[in-house]
């Protein structure tokens, strides 16, 4: 018999689900099938059963997150209790940290241009590329 708080298999689109780490199960579904969800160390199907102490590697915006499962649950929960069920290594939260202050200074990300390239400038850029 399965107990609904702690299932015996779970699959890792549900999971992520769940753990909101993804707003919808399609949504999970999609990244996992696009390989940017690594289980172990490998690239998995959506269908994988979740086991407990698994490690993931799951993007979040221009982080990637590393999580090691703590407890499986089938049923989306809030935000509180949803951090529960995994917990992210010291080297992804160093490394999330560093690329906010890398944000907050403007050195990761480039401003975008106040105008588009006039034909002359067009030019030269195709000219620098081609070089």
């Amino acid at each position: 018999m399965q107990d609904n708080k702690n299932p015996s298999s779970i699959r890792l689109d549900k999971w992520l689900w769940a753990a909101r780490l993804f707003k919808t199960r399609t949504l999970a579904r999609a990244i996992i099938q696009s390989a940017k969800v690594q289980y172990n160390g490998q690239r998995c199907k959506p269908g994988k059963v979740v086991e407990l102490g698994a490690t993931l590697k799951v993007p979040q915006g221009h982080d990637v997150l590393e999580i090691t499962v703590l407890e499986l649950c089938e049923h989306r929960r809030g935000a509180p209790l949803a951090q529960l069920m995994y917990e992210e290594s010291a080297d992804s939260k160093l490394q999330r940290q560093r690329n906010a202050e890398a944000k907050r200074l403007g050195a990761l990300y480039s401003p975008h241009p106040e105008h588009k390239p006039d034909k002359k400038q067009r030019r030269q850029i195709i000219q620098f590329k081609h070089q």
